[in-house]
């Protein structure tokens, strides 16, 4: 099998390989394709400013799955923010637990995704999309498969809830497919918690659909150890007059890569995204998004912001499309970002590309210091240097923190971020 590897990396994975029995088509598909094209190389565009594969063939050494760690009911419950009420599905490394999971709320449907087989699975998170998501469907052990039944609206959220430890397995492959039908809404949080300190690789692909008039919503907080190594793959469609609106937080781990894709695929969608990078250290973050209008009367914002510090990396890829029958469509594209120190580095790209000539479109991107004569201004009423610089970085950050649905974990989220700028006072 190693002369058909396209690069070592590749080999690598192939050599210790899985031989999970459940869903062969899309298992030999990923294989295929992981075959055929390779991970990601140095030079390939969408991976130039993050060396993905190099750092994996660095620091992983163990290619085979991971296996489950020892979780406790105490253990979970102790990394439950303050405040909490809603469902709670754990993930111990990778892999569902129903033990320490509970659902109470009716109108949900929570099921393996080898007892539910669903045939939407691997039909919106495309195998020949990413390499990750091709390696995600050779290597993935089972999944969760969530539904939202028909005009239920779900008041409290659903937390994923994710347990990671290296020492028992340093590749782990979660995979969650959700389905809001018409008229549903729901909204999603999601934490991952590092039971060590050492390298692991998570490469996680969720799949959403969203029903027509249905309203999701999806928080994730990214705080793993400094040498994880993350490639999130998430991928959305949405239909007739639905709404979906993601936020993601990204505070540390090694390399991270967040693969966002939204697919608008009828008329009066509505998508939104929005991001925060806090990075110190050597941290790199690599934020990919892609907004695709497909059909008349929709619309999307997004707006993405960073605050660098030490030797950090950020890097923002955001491309949206519109499509020739995408007509009245209103877009909006933003990267924003606030460089610390002169080590700290960031790549921005925004694109557009638009074949249709009725429409508002932007996008845009700023990369510069703290303003100093506001530093000067606070100062001159009372305060401490690093009291009015937390409250200048906190009152950049603070936008997107906004758009988090859920009160009290946007009061979590908040205080993380007051204790990462100095600004909690």
């Amino acid at each position: 099998m190693t002369t058909l590897a396209k690069n070592k990396i590749t080999e690598l994975f192939l050599n210790q390989a899985p031989s999970f029995e459940n869903f062969p088509q899309l298992r030999e598909k990923g294989r295929f394709l992981i075959i055929e094209n390779g991970l990601p190389a140095l030079k390939e565009e969408e991976y130039k400013f993050t060396p993905i594969s190099k750092k994996l063939e660095q620091s992983i050494s163990n290619f085979s799955p991971s296996k489950k760690s020892t979780l406790d009911q105490n253990m979970v419950q102790s990394h439950l923010f303050e405040g909490f009420e809603g469902d709670l599905l754990v993930f111990n490394n990778g892999n569902y637990d129903s033990s320490l999971s509970y659902v109470n709320q009716s109108g949900l449907e929570v099921l393996s995704l080898t007892d539910s087989a669903p045939e939407l699975l691997g039909k919106i998170a495309i195998t020949e999309k990413d390499p990750f998501v091709s390696l995600n469907d050779f290597y993935f052990e089972d999944g969760i498969f969530l539904k939202v039944k028909k005009n239920q609206k779900i008041d409290k959220p659903v937390f994923f809830l994710f347990f990671n430890e290296a020492n028992v397995g340093q590749v782990i492959s979660p995979r969650i497919l959700i389905e809001v039908e018409e008229n549903a809404e729901i909204s999603f949080l999601e934490n991952t918690i590092s039971l060590d300190d050492s390298a692991y690789f998570s490469n996680a692909v969720t799949e959403i659909k969203g029903g027509p008039n249905s309203h999701i919503q999806y928080n994730r907080l990214q705080s793993e150890n400094k040498k994880s190594i993350i490639v999130n793959n998430l991928e959305t469609d949405i239909h007739r007059d639905a709404t979906f609106t993601s936020v993601v937080i990204s505070l540390s781990g090694d390399m991270v890569r967040n693969n966002l894709s939204l697919n608008l695929k009828d008329s009066g969608c509505e998508g939104n995204m929005y991001g925060l990078y806090l990075l110190n250290g050597k941290t790199h973050v690599d934020n990919h998004t892609n907004v695709d209008h497909t059909k008349p009367h929709s619309e999307s914002n997004e707006l993405y912001k960073g605050i660098l510090a030490d030797s950090s990396r950020g890097v923002f890829n955001g491309k949206i499309f519109v499509r020739q029958d995408a007509q009245k469509t209103n877009a909006f594209q933003q990267n924003n970002n606030i460089l610390l120190s002169d080590d700290a580095t960031v790549n921005t790209k925004p694109q557009l590309e638009i074949w249709a000539d009725d429409v508002k479109c932007s996008h845009g991107c700023t990369t510069g210091q703290l303003d100093e004569e506001a530093l000067f201004y606070l100062r001159s009423r009372g305060l401490g240097k690093d009291q009015a610089k937390g409250m200048l970085l906190y009152a950049f950050a603070g936008e997107v923190l906004e758009h988090v649905s859920d009160d009290s974990f946007k009061k979590y989220l908040t205080s993380i971020v007051q204790e990462r700028l100095g600004s909690n006072f």
